[in-house]
């Protein structure tokens, strides 16, 4: 029976391997191609495994994908979610760390996403959790505020800490990550500086 429940054990553990495998190459794959581009073949070949078994796990291309964006975005919460809490410098710096990671990946998605209906859902889910984000992060400086102002306040927020702010930061102008940080930054302290 023990070895019956170790030959189980192992095979699941293979099996989540195998998968982790599949959606990692497809997100390598999309950092290089176009969705339209990229095969399930390509998918399988990256992974190390036969189209057959991706389609055993995943269904489909679109399956596949799906799965990787889900799996990416839910990495992406995370590691923004780790910023509720802490003061404006250090969710600047987590910010950061997101953009640094997976600033290049969100623009590809952005460009794609006209082209790949499939993202859109992540995407929007995206634009909704940033808002929350900023919300949450830069909770004090909105407190108290008129809903206007508030509404405002939040949305000015949300436009700082947005990726396409980095992106003309720090790929456009060519800033240093630490320079990027600070300009955030100061871009943000007016707003989020209780007024006496």
């Amino acid at each position: 029976m023990k070895a019956r429940g170790y030959q189980m054990t192992a095979r699941a553990a293979s099996t989540a391997r195998t998968a982790e495998a599949i959606l990692a190459a497809t997100i390598e794959l999309f950092e290089d191609k176009p969705v339209a581009d990229i095969t399930l073949a390509d998918i399988a070949a990256r992974a190390g495994v036969t189209v057959q078994t991706v389609l055993r796990r995943f269904g489909d291309k679109d399956g596949v994908f799906d799965a990787a964006i889900e799996q990416f975005a839910s990495e992406v919460f995370g590691q923004r979610g780790a910023a509720v809490g802490l003061g404006a410098r250090e969710a600047i710096t987590n910010l950061a760390d997101h953009y640094e990671q997976w600033g290049a990946l969100m623009l590809k998605m952005l460009a794609e996403e006209p082209h790949a209906p499939g993202l859109r859902s992540t995407l929007d889910a995206g634009r909704t959790y940033h808002r929350n984000w900023c919300r949450d992060v830069f909770a004090d400086a909105l407190a108290g505020l008129p809903a206007v102002r508030r509404s405002r306040r939040l949305a000015q927020i949300c436009c700082i800490c947005d990726l396409r702010t980095w992106e003309n930061l720090r790929l456009t102008a060519g800033l240093s990550r630490a320079q990027t940080e600070l300009a955030v930054y100061e871009m943000l302290r007016p707003l989020i500086t209780k007024e006496p």
